[in-house]
């Protein structure tokens, strides 16, 4: 057995509960990872308020349905969590890409991918994932930075590729200081090439998003979208603000919504791709520096404090991402009379 933190109900962050979980058997594309780091998302904490319903991520109705029905009927324990760094201590006869005591990162979570959304999250001392969904560490990441890269960055690469950004373009990022809109800015000044980035954010924070590379910072407390004279090329709208921001964007501008449902009619939803490749893609950014990881002051959390990093996410006022260290479980090699041969996964 292992520790986990899980809930059987879905309600506030107070349900969470720290106890034993069964470690998994990796299935034959997966790996067993143990948990170094783990990082807090929005989702993890809106999973756990409600039900997740069809309109909660525009995937295919049928499958939002099933995954409805599944979660209601299979629902006993659910440990919550995305985002993980780790070293690899097993993996099933498939695997060809990582070997055992490699370190990795990830997005354990395909939420395109209905019932099989996994029920065992990253908040536990073992998890498995597909090997499709994790990348090698860089070796200047400690596993805390990692961790808090993969759901955010991913995120933030989608929505560049659902506007069809192009290189000299200027973009109007709403929300520079989260833990998305803050690496929005960094992709759209160092991989994107934009030739202009302004962001939002409050005054405590002009400073930081200025020092991600922001060419010019919006302080949203004292001045409203309709203060600024500029057209942009591109609106990036990281809060869901965008039927107050829409007025900076150009009249044939793209606007794209992280959060579901849009608020405006231009704007266009960004879903999430969770692939590994995009991760190894970014590798030479985050090894040279161009791409930082930006982890809240407030952290990381320990194990033990969870619920208390659950409530300062869910103030809405993090600064870059909300992150957990994981200790070590002590026990670096796990038997095969020590896993479980059924795989608690739904």
């Amino acid at each position: 057995m292992q520790k986990a933190w899980f809930y059987e109900e879905y309600s506030p962050k107070e349900v969470l509960k720290l106890g034993d979980f069964p470690i998994p058997t990796p299935l034959h594309n997966q790996l067993l990872v143990q948990v170094r780091a783990a990082a807090l998302n929005p989702i993890d904490f809106k999973r756990r308020q409600r039900p997740i319903f069809p309109s909660d991520f525009p995937v295919s109705r049928n499958q939002s349905v099933r995954q409805i029905c599944i979660l209601k009927h299979m629902l006993v324990q659910v440990v919550p969590g995305c985002d993980m760094a780790g070293v690899v201590i097993g993996k099933g006869g498939g695997v060809t890409k990582f070997d055992v005591g490699d370190e990795v990162y990830g997005n354990i979570q395909d939420f395109n991918a209905g019932e099989k959304l996994k029920q065992l999250g990253t908040l536990a001392e073992f998890i498995v994932v597909e090997e499709s969904l994790i990348a090698t560490k860089p070796n200047n990441l400690s596993f805390e930075e990692a961790a808090s890269l993969p759901l955010a960055v991913q995120t933030a690469i989608e929505g560049f590729k659902t506007a069809g950004f192009k290189e000299g373009q200027t973009v109007f990022i709403v929300g520079g200081a989260g833990g998305v809109g803050t690496l929005v800015v960094q992709l759209a000044k160092h991989l994107y090439g934009a030739s202009h980035v302004v962001a939002t954010t409050s005054t405590p924070k002009v400073e930081f998003v200025e020092k991600l590379g922001a060419d010019r910072v919006v302080d949203y407390r004292k001045t409203r979208y309709d203060d600024i004279d500029e057209k942009y090329d591109f609106l990036y709208d990281t809060i869901g603000d965008c039927k107050n921001s829409f007025v900076v964007a150009k009249d044939d501008a793209p606007i794209v919504d992280i959060t579901w449902p849009p608020s405006h009619p231009r704007a266009i939803y960004s879903s999430l791709t969770v692939c590994g490749d995009d991760l190894e893609k970014l590798r030479p950014y985050l090894e040279s520096g161009k791409l930082n990881a930006v982890i809240d002051p407030t952290g990381p959390y320990s194990f033990g404090d969870v619920i208390k990093a659950f409530g300062y996410l869910e103030t809405g006022r993090a600064r870059g991402k909300v992150v957990i260290s994981v200790p070590s479980a002590g026990k670096n090699n796990v038997t095969s009379e020590m896993v479980p041969q059924k795989l608690s996964v739904c």
